[in-house]
C-alpha cells in the first residue's frame, strides 16, 4: 500500500477546507480526536477484561492416572 506524500496530504487539506470551510475544520477534529480517544479507550478496556478473566481462572488440576490394569488382576 503506497504511503501518501506531502503534496497528497496538502491536497486533501485543501479540498476538506474547501467543502467545510474554516470555521467547520477545528469542530471536525475535535471529533475525530474524540472518536479516536474512545475507539483506543475501549481497545484498552476490552483486552484488560480479557486478561483479568485469564487471571482469575484457576489452574487446570492434573487429573490422576491409574494404571492399567490387566485381564489376570481382574479375577
Amino acid at each position: 500500500m503506497p504511503s501518501l506524500g506531502p503534496l497528497e496530504i496538502i491536497v486533501i487539506l485543501l479540498l476538506a477546507l474547501v467543502f467545510f470551510g474554516a470555521k467547520r475544520l477545528p469542530e471536525l477534529g475535535k471529533g475525530l480526536g474524540q472518536g479516536i480517544r474512545e475507539f483506543k479507550k475501549a481497545g484498552k478496556d476490552i483486552r484488560s477484561e480479557l486478561e483479568d478473566s485469564f487471571k482469575d481462572e484457576p489452574a487446570p488440576k492434573p487429573v490422576p492416572v491409574s494404571a492399567p490394569v490387566s485381564s489376570e488382576q481382574k479375577l
